[in-house]
Protein backbone atom coordinates (compact mmCIF):
# COMPACT_ATOMS: atom_id res chain seq x y z
CA UNK A 1 0.00 0.00 0.00
CA UNK A 2 2.85 2.38 0.83
CA UNK A 3 4.42 1.65 -2.55
CA UNK A 4 1.13 2.41 -4.31
CA UNK A 5 0.73 5.68 -2.39
CA UNK A 6 4.28 6.75 -3.30
CA UNK A 7 3.69 5.99 -7.00
CA UNK A 8 0.37 7.84 -7.00
CA UNK A 9 1.82 10.91 -5.29
CA UNK A 10 4.75 11.02 -7.72
CA UNK A 11 2.45 10.87 -10.73
CA UNK A 12 0.03 13.45 -9.29
CA UNK A 13 2.90 15.88 -8.73
CA UNK A 14 4.42 15.22 -12.16
CA UNK A 15 2.30 17.72 -14.17
CA UNK A 16 3.40 20.66 -11.99
CA UNK A 17 7.03 19.49 -12.13
CA UNK A 18 6.76 19.24 -15.93
CA UNK A 19 5.39 22.77 -16.15
CA UNK A 20 8.33 24.08 -14.12
CA UNK A 21 11.22 21.99 -15.49
CA UNK A 22 9.86 20.55 -18.77
CA UNK A 23 10.95 17.06 -17.75
CA UNK A 24 9.71 14.30 -15.44
CA UNK A 25 10.74 14.38 -11.76
CA UNK A 26 14.46 13.73 -11.44
CA UNK A 27 17.19 14.43 -8.85
CA UNK A 28 15.82 17.93 -8.21
CA UNK A 29 12.72 16.27 -6.80
CA UNK A 30 14.71 14.93 -3.84
CA UNK A 31 17.62 17.43 -3.67
CA UNK A 32 15.38 20.31 -2.62
CA UNK A 33 13.97 18.30 0.30
CA UNK A 34 17.09 19.30 2.25
CA UNK A 35 15.59 22.79 2.50
CA UNK A 36 11.98 22.26 3.69
CA UNK A 37 11.40 25.89 4.69
CA UNK A 38 12.16 27.30 1.24
CA UNK A 39 10.55 24.39 -0.62
CA UNK A 40 7.23 24.32 1.22
CA UNK A 41 7.01 28.10 1.23
CA UNK A 42 7.46 28.04 -2.55
CA UNK A 43 4.86 25.30 -2.95
CA UNK A 44 2.36 27.08 -0.71
CA UNK A 45 2.63 30.47 -2.37
CA UNK A 46 3.33 29.34 -5.92
CA UNK A 47 1.55 25.98 -6.31
CA UNK A 48 -1.05 26.02 -3.54
CA UNK A 49 -3.94 24.53 -5.54
CA UNK A 50 -1.80 21.74 -6.99
CA UNK A 51 -0.32 20.98 -3.56
CA UNK A 52 -3.70 20.79 -1.82
CA UNK A 53 -5.34 18.75 -4.58
CA UNK A 54 -2.34 16.41 -4.75
CA UNK A 55 -2.50 15.71 -1.00
CA UNK A 56 -6.31 15.31 -1.05
CA UNK A 57 -6.27 12.88 -3.98
CA UNK A 58 -3.36 10.93 -2.50
CA UNK A 59 -5.13 10.60 0.85
CA UNK A 60 -8.37 9.57 -0.86
CA UNK A 61 -6.65 6.92 -2.95
CA UNK A 62 -4.75 5.68 0.12
CA UNK A 63 -8.05 5.04 1.89
CA UNK A 64 -9.35 3.28 -1.22
CA UNK A 65 -6.23 1.11 -1.45
CA UNK A 66 -6.55 0.24 2.22
CA UNK A 67 -10.09 -0.97 1.69
CA UNK A 68 -9.20 -2.95 -1.43
CA UNK A 69 -6.14 -4.58 0.09
CA UNK A 70 -7.74 -5.42 3.43
CA UNK A 71 -8.98 -8.99 3.50
CA UNK A 72 -11.08 -10.39 6.32
CA UNK A 73 -9.57 -13.34 8.23
CA UNK A 74 -12.47 -15.63 7.33
CA UNK A 75 -11.80 -15.04 3.63
CA UNK A 76 -8.16 -16.09 3.79
CA UNK A 77 -7.38 -19.36 2.04
CA UNK A 78 -4.15 -21.31 1.75
CA UNK A 79 -3.27 -22.37 -1.79
CA UNK A 80 -2.31 -25.92 -2.47
CA UNK A 81 1.32 -26.87 -3.18
CA UNK A 82 0.36 -27.64 -6.78
CA UNK A 83 -1.19 -24.18 -7.32
CA UNK A 84 1.81 -22.54 -5.68
CA UNK A 85 4.15 -24.47 -7.97
CA UNK A 86 2.24 -23.35 -11.06
CA UNK A 87 1.81 -19.69 -10.15
CA UNK A 88 5.25 -19.01 -8.62
CA UNK A 89 7.29 -19.35 -11.88
CA UNK A 90 4.79 -17.09 -13.64
CA UNK A 91 5.11 -14.46 -10.87
CA UNK A 92 8.92 -14.63 -11.05
CA UNK A 93 8.82 -14.21 -14.86
CA UNK A 94 6.48 -11.21 -14.64
CA UNK A 95 8.70 -9.49 -12.06
CA UNK A 96 11.83 -10.31 -14.10
CA UNK A 97 10.25 -8.94 -17.29
CA UNK A 98 9.08 -5.83 -15.49
CA UNK A 99 12.58 -5.13 -14.17
CA UNK A 100 14.48 -5.77 -17.42
CA UNK A 101 11.78 -4.71 -19.92
CA UNK A 102 13.69 -6.61 -22.62
CA UNK A 103 15.14 -10.04 -23.43
CA UNK A 104 18.31 -8.52 -24.86
CA UNK A 105 21.75 -8.83 -23.26
CA UNK A 106 21.45 -5.52 -21.41
CA UNK A 107 18.34 -4.38 -19.54
CA UNK A 108 16.37 -1.38 -20.74
CA UNK A 109 17.74 2.01 -19.72
CA UNK A 110 16.61 5.60 -20.29
CA UNK A 111 18.85 5.96 -23.36
CA UNK A 112 16.72 3.41 -25.25
CA UNK A 113 13.74 5.74 -25.10
CA UNK A 114 15.49 8.92 -26.25
CA UNK A 115 13.99 8.61 -29.71
CA UNK A 116 12.73 12.15 -30.39
CA UNK A 117 14.32 15.59 -30.54
CA UNK A 118 12.24 16.72 -27.54
CA UNK A 119 13.71 15.94 -24.11
CA UNK A 120 10.34 16.21 -22.36
CA UNK A 121 8.68 13.73 -24.74
CA UNK A 122 11.55 11.29 -24.18
CA UNK A 123 11.15 11.53 -20.40
CA UNK A 124 7.41 10.78 -20.54
CA UNK A 125 8.07 7.18 -21.59
CA UNK A 126 9.60 6.37 -18.19
CA UNK A 127 7.37 6.66 -15.12
CA UNK A 128 8.21 9.21 -12.45
CA UNK A 129 8.96 6.57 -9.81
CA UNK A 130 11.71 5.05 -11.94
CA UNK A 131 13.05 8.48 -12.90
CA UNK A 132 13.42 9.56 -9.25
CA UNK A 133 14.85 6.24 -8.03
CA UNK A 134 17.35 6.14 -10.91
CA UNK A 135 18.45 9.68 -10.03
CA UNK A 136 18.96 8.68 -6.37
CA UNK A 137 20.92 5.61 -7.46
CA UNK A 138 23.11 7.75 -9.74
CA UNK A 139 24.10 9.97 -6.80
CA UNK A 140 26.35 7.13 -5.61
CA UNK A 141 28.49 7.48 -8.73
CA UNK A 142 29.06 11.25 -8.75
CA UNK A 143 32.85 11.11 -9.02
CA UNK A 144 32.68 9.03 -12.21
CA UNK A 145 29.40 10.36 -13.55
CA UNK A 146 30.83 11.23 -16.97
CA UNK A 147 31.62 7.60 -17.78
CA UNK A 148 28.03 7.19 -19.00
CA UNK A 149 29.21 9.07 -22.11
CA UNK A 150 32.40 7.04 -22.65
CA UNK A 151 36.02 7.37 -21.56
CA UNK A 152 39.20 8.82 -23.01
CA UNK A 153 42.79 8.25 -21.93
CA UNK A 154 43.98 11.14 -19.76
CA UNK A 155 46.60 12.43 -22.26
CA UNK A 156 43.99 12.47 -25.05
CA UNK A 157 41.50 14.26 -22.79
CA UNK A 158 44.03 16.93 -21.83
CA UNK A 159 45.16 17.47 -25.43
CA UNK A 160 41.58 18.05 -26.60
CA UNK A 161 40.73 20.49 -23.81
CA UNK A 162 43.83 22.60 -24.50
CA UNK A 163 43.05 22.84 -28.20
CA UNK A 164 41.67 26.39 -28.18
CA UNK A 165 43.39 29.54 -29.52
CA UNK A 166 43.20 31.40 -26.19
CA UNK A 167 45.07 28.64 -24.35
CA UNK A 168 48.01 28.39 -26.79
CA UNK A 169 50.14 30.99 -24.99
CA UNK A 170 49.86 29.32 -21.57
CA UNK A 171 52.48 26.91 -20.26
CA UNK A 172 51.28 23.89 -18.29
CA UNK A 173 54.46 22.79 -16.55
CA UNK A 174 53.06 20.85 -13.59
CA UNK A 175 51.86 17.37 -14.63
CA UNK A 176 50.14 16.91 -11.26
CA UNK A 177 47.79 19.80 -12.04
CA UNK A 178 46.97 19.65 -15.78
CA UNK A 179 45.09 22.97 -15.96
CA UNK A 180 47.42 24.98 -13.70
CA UNK A 181 48.99 27.93 -15.51
CA UNK A 182 50.12 31.53 -15.07
CA UNK A 183 47.68 34.12 -16.45
CA UNK A 184 49.39 37.39 -17.20
CA UNK A 185 46.96 40.33 -17.19
CA UNK A 186 47.37 42.32 -20.44
CA UNK A 187 46.28 45.47 -18.58
CA UNK A 188 48.85 46.93 -16.19
CA UNK A 189 47.49 48.90 -13.24
CA UNK A 190 49.35 50.68 -10.45
CA UNK A 191 46.79 49.23 -8.05
CA UNK A 192 44.52 46.23 -8.80
CA UNK A 193 40.83 47.08 -9.10
CA UNK A 194 38.10 45.81 -6.82
CA UNK A 195 35.81 43.14 -8.31
CA UNK A 196 32.06 42.93 -7.63
CA UNK A 197 29.85 40.23 -9.17
CA UNK A 198 26.09 40.77 -9.19
CA UNK A 199 24.74 37.26 -9.76
CA UNK A 200 21.11 37.67 -10.82
CA UNK A 201 18.70 34.87 -10.01
CA UNK A 202 17.04 33.38 -13.13
CA UNK A 203 17.74 36.35 -15.42
CA UNK A 204 17.80 34.70 -18.84
CA UNK A 205 17.73 36.34 -22.27
CA UNK A 206 13.99 35.68 -21.97
CA UNK A 207 13.77 38.96 -20.02
CA UNK A 208 16.13 41.14 -22.07
CA UNK A 209 14.54 42.89 -25.05
CA UNK A 210 17.79 43.38 -26.97
CA UNK A 211 18.39 39.62 -26.72
CA UNK A 212 14.91 38.81 -28.03
CA UNK A 213 13.10 38.75 -24.69
CA UNK A 214 10.44 40.74 -22.86
CA UNK A 215 11.01 44.48 -22.18
CA UNK A 216 11.33 44.14 -18.39
CA UNK A 217 14.99 45.09 -17.80
CA UNK A 218 15.22 48.78 -18.78
CA UNK A 219 18.01 49.50 -16.29
CA UNK A 220 20.16 46.68 -17.63
CA UNK A 221 19.53 47.89 -21.19
CA UNK A 222 20.66 51.37 -20.16
CA UNK A 223 23.76 50.12 -18.36
CA UNK A 224 24.85 47.92 -21.28
CA UNK A 225 25.87 51.02 -23.26
CA UNK A 226 28.34 51.91 -20.50
CA UNK A 227 30.30 48.66 -20.35
CA UNK A 228 31.38 45.47 -22.11
CA UNK A 229 28.29 43.57 -23.24
CA UNK A 230 28.23 39.85 -24.07
CA UNK A 231 25.87 39.20 -26.97
CA UNK A 232 26.29 35.42 -27.01
CA UNK A 233 26.84 34.30 -23.43
CA UNK A 234 25.49 30.91 -22.34
CA UNK A 235 24.88 29.37 -18.91
CA UNK A 236 26.36 25.96 -18.16
CA UNK A 237 23.25 24.56 -16.46
CA UNK A 238 19.81 25.12 -14.99
CA UNK A 239 20.55 25.47 -11.26
CA UNK A 240 21.98 28.30 -9.18
CA UNK A 241 24.82 26.11 -7.89
CA UNK A 242 25.75 25.26 -11.47
CA UNK A 243 25.96 28.97 -12.26
CA UNK A 244 27.98 29.59 -9.08
CA UNK A 245 30.57 26.92 -9.90
CA UNK A 246 30.96 28.31 -13.43
CA UNK A 247 31.05 32.05 -12.65
CA UNK A 248 32.95 31.86 -9.37
CA UNK A 249 35.21 28.84 -9.91
CA UNK A 250 35.43 28.77 -13.70
CA UNK A 251 34.56 25.07 -13.39
CA UNK A 252 33.03 23.20 -16.31
CA UNK A 253 29.75 21.29 -15.83
CA UNK A 254 29.28 17.53 -15.44
CA UNK A 255 26.19 15.31 -15.00
CA UNK A 256 27.06 15.06 -11.30
CA UNK A 257 25.95 17.57 -8.70
CA UNK A 258 27.68 20.94 -8.73
CA UNK A 259 30.99 21.04 -6.86
CA UNK A 260 29.31 23.56 -4.54
CA UNK A 261 27.62 20.52 -2.94
CA UNK A 262 30.24 17.77 -3.32
CA UNK A 263 32.55 16.73 -0.49
CA UNK A 264 35.99 16.92 -2.18
CA UNK A 265 35.56 20.60 -3.04
CA UNK A 266 34.65 22.08 0.34
CA UNK A 267 38.21 23.22 1.07
CA UNK A 268 41.22 24.17 -1.02
CA UNK A 269 39.23 24.37 -4.28
CA UNK A 270 40.14 27.05 -6.82
CA UNK A 271 37.69 29.96 -6.91
CA UNK A 272 37.96 33.61 -7.81
CA UNK A 273 37.76 34.36 -4.09
CA UNK A 274 40.67 32.03 -3.21
CA UNK A 275 42.82 33.54 -5.98
CA UNK A 276 42.09 37.11 -4.90
CA UNK A 277 42.46 36.35 -1.20
CA UNK A 278 46.03 35.25 -1.91
CA UNK A 279 46.54 38.63 -3.62
CA UNK A 280 45.52 40.49 -0.45
CA UNK A 281 41.86 41.12 -1.31
CA UNK A 282 39.06 41.33 1.22
CA UNK A 283 36.43 38.76 0.20
CA UNK A 284 32.73 38.72 0.95
CA UNK A 285 29.48 37.00 -0.05
CA UNK A 286 26.20 38.95 0.32
CA UNK A 287 22.84 37.15 0.02
CA UNK A 288 19.29 38.08 0.98
CA UNK A 289 18.33 34.57 2.09
CA UNK A 290 19.89 31.90 4.29
CA UNK A 291 23.45 31.22 3.10
CA UNK A 292 23.24 27.56 4.12
CA UNK A 293 20.89 26.95 1.18
CA UNK A 294 22.44 24.70 -1.48
CA UNK A 295 25.52 24.37 0.77
CA UNK A 296 26.74 27.82 -0.27
CA UNK A 297 28.07 28.87 3.14
CA UNK A 298 30.21 25.75 3.51
CA UNK A 299 31.63 26.00 -0.01
CA UNK A 300 32.32 29.72 0.18
CA UNK A 301 33.91 29.84 3.64
CA UNK A 302 36.15 26.89 2.74
CA UNK A 303 37.26 28.42 -0.55
CA UNK A 304 38.35 31.99 -0.07
CA UNK A 305 35.42 33.96 1.36
CA UNK A 306 36.37 35.59 4.65
CA UNK A 307 32.89 36.98 5.36
CA UNK A 308 29.31 35.91 4.66
CA UNK A 309 26.47 38.41 4.99
CA UNK A 310 23.02 36.83 4.76
CA UNK A 311 19.48 37.42 6.07
CA UNK A 312 20.32 37.51 9.82
CA UNK A 313 22.80 40.33 9.15
CA UNK A 314 20.49 42.49 7.03
CA UNK A 315 19.32 45.27 9.31
CA UNK A 316 15.58 46.05 9.40
CA UNK A 317 14.67 44.69 5.96
CA UNK A 318 11.66 46.41 4.42
CA UNK A 319 10.32 43.20 2.86
CA UNK A 320 11.03 39.52 3.55
CA UNK A 321 9.54 36.82 1.32
CA UNK A 322 9.87 33.07 1.03
CA UNK A 323 13.47 33.30 -0.16
CA UNK A 324 14.61 36.07 2.15
CA UNK A 325 14.98 39.84 2.06
CA UNK A 326 13.97 41.74 -1.06
CA UNK A 327 16.57 42.74 -3.63
CA UNK A 328 16.43 46.39 -2.55
CA UNK A 329 17.32 45.34 1.01
CA UNK A 330 20.10 43.15 -0.40
CA UNK A 331 21.58 45.94 -2.53
CA UNK A 332 21.33 48.53 0.26
CA UNK A 333 23.24 46.13 2.53
CA UNK A 334 25.78 45.37 -0.20
CA UNK A 335 26.40 49.08 -0.82
CA UNK A 336 27.08 49.67 2.88
CA UNK A 337 29.44 46.69 2.99
CA UNK A 338 31.34 47.92 -0.09
CA UNK A 339 31.71 51.36 1.49
CA UNK A 340 33.13 49.81 4.66
CA UNK A 341 35.60 47.60 2.76
CA UNK A 342 36.72 50.50 0.57
CA UNK A 343 37.44 52.58 3.67
CA UNK A 344 39.99 49.96 4.80
CA UNK A 345 42.22 50.72 1.83
CA UNK A 346 42.62 47.11 0.64
CA UNK A 347 41.16 45.89 -2.68
CA UNK A 348 38.01 43.83 -2.24
CA UNK A 349 35.97 41.12 -3.97
CA UNK A 350 32.24 40.81 -3.35
CA UNK A 351 29.71 38.33 -4.69
CA UNK A 352 26.13 39.69 -4.47
CA UNK A 353 23.48 37.04 -5.13
CA UNK A 354 19.87 38.15 -5.68
CA UNK A 355 16.75 36.06 -4.99
CA UNK A 356 13.59 38.03 -5.85
CA UNK A 357 13.15 36.43 -9.27
CA UNK A 358 12.28 33.05 -7.81
CA UNK A 359 8.97 31.29 -7.44
CA UNK A 360 6.62 32.48 -5.87
CA UNK A 361 7.85 35.92 -7.13
CA UNK A 362 7.29 38.03 -4.01
CA UNK A 363 8.34 41.69 -3.87
CA UNK A 364 7.13 44.91 -2.19
CA UNK A 365 4.28 46.97 -3.65
CA UNK A 366 4.61 50.43 -5.13
CA UNK A 367 8.10 50.08 -6.59
CA UNK A 368 7.35 49.48 -10.27
CA UNK A 369 4.57 49.77 -12.81
CA UNK A 370 3.60 46.13 -13.27
CA UNK A 371 4.37 44.63 -16.65
CA UNK A 372 1.29 42.39 -16.42
CA UNK A 373 -1.42 41.12 -14.10
CA UNK A 374 -1.45 39.36 -11.68
CA UNK A 375 1.45 40.73 -9.69
CA UNK A 376 3.26 37.47 -8.84
CA UNK A 377 4.73 36.61 -12.23
CA UNK A 378 8.30 36.16 -13.43
CA UNK A 379 8.13 39.23 -15.68
CA UNK A 380 7.05 41.46 -12.80
CA UNK A 381 9.64 39.99 -10.44
CA UNK A 382 12.39 40.57 -13.00
CA UNK A 383 11.23 44.14 -13.55
CA UNK A 384 11.39 44.75 -9.80
CA UNK A 385 14.83 43.09 -9.54
CA UNK A 386 16.02 45.28 -12.42
CA UNK A 387 14.67 48.38 -10.64
CA UNK A 388 16.49 47.43 -7.41
CA UNK A 389 19.71 46.84 -9.35
CA UNK A 390 19.32 50.24 -11.04
CA UNK A 391 19.02 51.89 -7.62
CA UNK A 392 22.20 50.12 -6.51
CA UNK A 393 24.22 51.30 -9.49
CA UNK A 394 23.00 54.87 -8.99
CA UNK A 395 24.45 54.63 -5.46
CA UNK A 396 27.63 52.94 -6.69
CA UNK A 397 28.33 55.60 -9.33
CA UNK A 398 28.09 58.32 -6.68
CA UNK A 399 30.38 56.45 -4.29
CA UNK A 400 34.12 56.59 -3.67
CA UNK A 401 34.60 52.96 -4.74
CA UNK A 402 33.09 53.27 -8.26
CA UNK A 403 36.24 54.46 -10.00
CA UNK A 404 38.32 51.61 -8.56
CA UNK A 405 35.88 48.74 -9.17
CA UNK A 406 35.03 46.32 -11.97
CA UNK A 407 31.42 45.09 -11.82
CA UNK A 408 29.99 42.01 -13.51
CA UNK A 409 26.23 41.58 -13.93
CA UNK A 410 25.36 38.04 -14.99
CA UNK A 411 22.59 35.48 -14.54
CA UNK A 412 23.03 32.14 -12.83
CA UNK A 413 20.55 30.59 -15.31
CA UNK A 414 17.17 31.27 -16.92
CA UNK A 415 13.99 31.01 -14.88
CA UNK A 416 12.55 27.92 -16.58
CA UNK A 417 14.27 25.66 -19.07
CA UNK A 418 11.75 24.24 -21.50
CA UNK A 419 11.09 23.91 -25.21
CA UNK A 420 10.65 21.41 -28.02
CA UNK A 421 14.40 21.02 -28.68
CA UNK A 422 16.36 18.04 -27.37
CA UNK A 423 18.44 20.67 -25.56
CA UNK A 424 16.54 23.99 -25.31
CA UNK A 425 19.60 26.06 -26.22
CA UNK A 426 17.62 29.31 -26.28
CA UNK A 427 16.91 28.94 -22.55
CA UNK A 428 20.64 28.84 -21.77
CA UNK A 429 21.24 32.23 -23.40
CA UNK A 430 21.85 34.81 -20.65
CA UNK A 431 22.93 38.45 -20.40
CA UNK A 432 26.38 39.45 -19.24
CA UNK A 433 27.76 42.94 -18.66
CA UNK A 434 31.08 44.20 -17.28
CA UNK A 435 31.23 47.87 -16.28
CA UNK A 436 32.95 50.28 -13.91
CA UNK A 437 34.79 53.56 -13.68
CA UNK A 438 37.78 52.34 -15.72
CA UNK A 439 35.95 50.02 -18.15
CA UNK A 440 35.62 51.20 -21.75
CA UNK A 441 32.33 50.29 -23.52
CA UNK A 442 32.36 47.49 -26.08
CA UNK A 443 30.56 44.40 -27.35
CA UNK A 444 31.84 40.81 -27.27
CA UNK A 445 30.27 38.91 -30.17
CA UNK A 446 31.97 35.47 -30.06
CA UNK A 447 30.27 32.62 -28.28
CA UNK A 448 31.05 32.73 -24.56
CA UNK A 449 30.44 30.58 -21.50
CA UNK A 450 30.06 31.45 -17.83
CA UNK A 451 33.42 29.71 -17.23
CA UNK A 452 35.10 32.52 -19.25
CA UNK A 453 34.03 35.31 -16.93
CA UNK A 454 36.47 34.85 -14.02
CA UNK A 455 39.65 34.92 -16.17
CA UNK A 456 38.29 37.99 -18.01
CA UNK A 457 37.63 39.80 -14.72
CA UNK A 458 41.17 39.07 -13.49
CA UNK A 459 42.61 40.71 -16.60
CA UNK A 460 40.38 43.77 -16.35
CA UNK A 461 41.30 44.20 -12.68
CA UNK A 462 44.99 44.02 -13.56
CA UNK A 463 45.54 40.83 -11.55
CA UNK A 464 48.15 38.35 -12.83
CA UNK A 465 47.86 35.01 -11.07
CA UNK A 466 48.55 31.31 -11.06
CA UNK A 467 45.33 29.29 -11.17
CA UNK A 468 43.59 26.22 -12.63
CA UNK A 469 40.68 27.92 -14.44
CA UNK A 470 40.80 27.06 -18.15
CA UNK A 471 38.20 29.59 -19.23
CA UNK A 472 38.86 32.23 -21.85
CA UNK A 473 40.28 35.66 -21.10
CA UNK A 474 38.33 37.86 -23.51
CA UNK A 475 40.60 40.83 -22.83
CA UNK A 476 43.64 38.90 -24.13
CA UNK A 477 41.70 37.33 -27.02
CA UNK A 478 38.45 39.11 -27.96
CA UNK A 479 38.11 37.83 -31.54
CA UNK A 480 38.68 34.04 -31.82
CA UNK A 481 35.56 31.92 -32.43
CA UNK A 482 34.21 30.78 -29.08
CA UNK A 483 32.50 27.83 -27.45
CA UNK A 484 29.95 27.11 -24.75
CA UNK A 485 29.42 24.12 -22.46
CA UNK A 486 25.89 23.03 -21.60
CA UNK A 487 24.64 20.39 -19.16
CA UNK A 488 20.90 19.67 -19.45
CA UNK A 489 19.62 16.87 -17.23
CA UNK A 490 21.69 13.86 -18.42
CA UNK A 491 22.74 15.43 -21.74
CA UNK A 492 25.99 17.33 -22.32
CA UNK A 493 26.69 19.59 -25.29
CA UNK A 494 29.82 21.27 -26.58
CA UNK A 495 28.57 24.24 -28.58
CA UNK A 496 30.72 26.05 -31.13
CA UNK A 497 29.87 28.83 -33.55
CA UNK A 498 28.96 26.22 -36.15
CA UNK A 499 27.25 23.38 -34.30
CA UNK A 500 26.62 21.38 -31.16
CA UNK A 501 27.94 17.95 -30.30
CA UNK A 502 25.47 16.31 -27.93
CA UNK A 503 26.54 13.43 -25.67
CA UNK A 504 23.86 11.03 -24.46
CA UNK A 505 24.31 8.50 -21.62
CA UNK A 506 25.02 4.99 -22.89
CA UNK A 507 24.19 6.04 -26.43
CA UNK A 508 25.73 7.53 -29.55
CA UNK A 509 26.57 11.23 -29.80
CA UNK A 510 24.63 13.54 -32.09
CA UNK A 511 25.49 16.62 -34.13
CA UNK A 512 23.11 19.54 -34.44
CA UNK A 513 22.97 23.09 -35.71
CA UNK A 514 21.29 25.85 -33.73
CA UNK A 515 19.69 28.91 -35.30
CA UNK A 516 19.47 31.98 -33.06
CA UNK A 517 16.96 33.48 -35.50
CA UNK A 518 14.43 30.65 -35.38
CA UNK A 519 15.63 29.25 -32.00
CA UNK A 520 15.50 25.79 -33.48
CA UNK A 521 17.95 22.95 -32.91
CA UNK A 522 18.23 20.90 -36.09
CA UNK A 523 19.65 17.42 -35.54
CA UNK A 524 21.86 15.99 -38.28
CA UNK A 525 21.45 12.48 -39.63
CA UNK A 526 23.61 9.76 -38.17
CA UNK A 527 26.27 9.78 -35.47
CA UNK A 528 28.51 12.78 -34.72
CA UNK A 529 32.02 12.56 -36.27
CA UNK A 530 34.57 10.83 -34.05
CA UNK A 531 36.74 13.93 -33.65
CA UNK A 532 33.77 15.98 -32.43
CA UNK A 533 32.71 13.21 -30.05
CA UNK A 534 36.18 13.04 -28.52
CA UNK A 535 36.43 16.79 -28.04
CA UNK A 536 33.03 16.98 -26.37
CA UNK A 537 33.79 13.95 -24.20
CA UNK A 538 37.11 15.47 -23.15
CA UNK A 539 35.37 18.63 -21.94
CA UNK A 540 32.91 16.79 -19.74
CA UNK A 541 35.48 14.24 -18.53
CA UNK A 542 38.09 16.85 -17.53
CA UNK A 543 36.14 18.50 -14.67
CA UNK A 544 35.13 15.10 -13.30
CA UNK A 545 38.79 14.04 -13.36
CA UNK A 546 39.96 17.29 -11.73
CA UNK A 547 37.40 16.92 -8.96
CA UNK A 548 37.94 13.21 -8.32
CA UNK A 549 41.75 13.47 -8.26
CA UNK A 550 41.69 16.80 -6.37
CA UNK A 551 43.66 18.57 -9.07
CA UNK A 552 41.75 21.86 -8.94
CA UNK A 553 43.63 22.96 -5.86
CA UNK A 554 43.96 26.57 -4.79
CA UNK A 555 47.22 25.64 -3.02
CA UNK A 556 49.04 24.65 -6.23
CA UNK A 557 51.72 27.15 -7.27
CA UNK A 558 53.48 28.26 -10.43
CA UNK A 559 55.91 31.07 -11.21
CA UNK A 560 55.39 34.12 -13.43
CA UNK A 561 58.51 33.15 -15.38
CA UNK A 562 56.65 30.10 -16.70
CA UNK A 563 54.29 32.31 -18.67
Amino acid sequence: MLALIAIVFLELSTPSFLLQYDIRPNRLYVEYLKYPKEVFSTLWYGFRLQLVLGIVFTAGLALLFRRLLQVADEELQLWSVKLHSLVWPLAVFIVFAGIRSTTQHRPANPALFAITADAMVNSLVINSGYSVLYAIYSLKHEARSTEVYGKLADPVMIAHTRDWPWLKSYQYTNPDFPTLHWQQAPITRTKPLNIVIVLQESLGATFVQSLGGAPVTPNLEKLKTEGIWFNNLYATGTRSVRGIEAVLAGFMPTPAQSVVKLSNSQQGFTTLASILQQQGYQTQFVYGGEAHFDNMRSFFTGNGFADVVDLPRIKAPQFVGSWGASDEDLFNTAHQQLMQMHAKGQPFFSLIFTSTNHEPFEFPDGRIVLHEEPKSTANNAVKYADWAMGQFFDQAKASDYWQDTVFLIVADHDNRVYGSNLIPVEKFHIPGLILGGQVSPGVIEPLASQVDLAPTLLSLAGVSACHSMDGRDFIADPVSPGRALIQFDNLFALMTEQELTILRPNDTALSAQYSKTTRQLNLKEGVAPEAQQQKALAHVQLPSYLYRERKYSSAAKCKPAQW
